[in-house]
């Protein structure tokens, strides 16, 4: 006897769980057990040879201590937030432009998008070619670059860590940008112009708040996303100079596949998981994301 589906607003009804069960098979079979298993993993010593030992509170001791993983965390911190500051403004700008109905501005749209079509290590080993410092741009404009080695130095090298992501990821958040903003009611528009407000006092009194929960998820996902990001400082960094861009995910690789040691690289993911969960979760907190409902929630 299968369940009735629950009445919802305006007289709709609610699909029944069993419409959930593909999902949730899904998530299950590639995001929970995954997770379940490095978490026990975490407490063993494993070199990938064999079966693991059992070692305790051993990898979370040594974590703690790990002056390498602190400042992994707070490097992986630093990294996400001037992506952040970088793509929030110009994205957020971009994607209100291109909300706009004018051929040059989808054509314009199109080309920018480019960048979000390549895989994050087509990008980096690209602009690790631009800006070699004997054959790429910093030889051509030395007065631009300097002595041109902008990958060996700790600033240089965070610089060019935020720009490549900012590059890569920006066209992605425009998107979401004018989606959202193209959803917004003319009729707002309308109402502004007939008390006197320019242009900009509408992007200021009507489009900013109707793209307030566009901005929190955007802001989610560029913080999670900073987080993990990996790819990008393997191939243009590798966690240098000396360990000045060693953010917290290429030190899990580092432990797990270079030293051998996958039950510290497991606690290491457990943290990062454990950090970008809080931080998403305070960021919705915090909004007030969460309590925003439509009227057709949950249908």
């Amino acid at each position: 006897m299968t369940r009735s589906p629950a009445p919802g607003p305006a007289g709709l009804t609610r699909p029944g769980l069993l419409w959930a069960l593909p999902a949730t098979a899904f998530f299950a079979a590639f995001a929970l057990v995954p997770l379940a298993l490095v978490a026990v993993l975490s407490f063993t010593t494993w070199n990938g040879v064999g079966a693991p030992r059992a070692a305790g509170l051993t990898n979370w001791t040594a974590l703690l201590h790990d002056p390498v993983m602190l400042k992994s965390l707070w490097l992986s911190a630093l990294l996400t937030l001037l992506g952040v500051l970088l793509q929030t403004p110009i994205s957020l700008l971009l994607g209100v432009w291109a909300a706009g109905h004018q051929r040059n501005r989808a054509i314009l749209s199109a080309i920018y998008f480019v960048p979000l079509l390549l895989s994050a290590t087509a990008v980096s080993v690209l602009w690790r070619a631009l800006l070699d410092p004997n054959f790429g741009l910093p030889a051509q404009a030395p007065w631009l670059f300097g002595d041109g080695n902008l990958l060996g130095s700790r600033d240089g090298a965070i610089g060019v860590l935020a720009f490549v992501g900012a590059w890569q990821w920006t066209p992605l958040h425009t998107l979401i940008y004018q989606g959202s903003a193209r959803a917004v009611p003319p009729v707002l528009y309308q109402a502004a112009a007939i008390d006197g407000a320019g242009r900009a006092r509408q992007f200021w009194h009507v489009t900013l708040p109707q793209l307030r929960t566009t901005m929190v998820t955007s802001t989610v996902l560029m913080v999670v996303g900073g987080l993990t990001t990996f790819d990008t400082v393997l191939i243009l960094t590798q966690g240098g100079p000396g360990t000045e861009t060693t953010i917290s995910a290429y030190y899990m690789y580092q432990q797990g596949f270079k030293n051998f040691d996958f039950g510290g690289a497991s606690a290491i993911a457990l943290v990062l998981v454990l950090v970008a969960t809080v931080v998403s979760l305070a960021m919705v907190r915090l909004s007030g994301y969460d309590a925003m409902r439509a009227g057709a929630e949950g249908i």
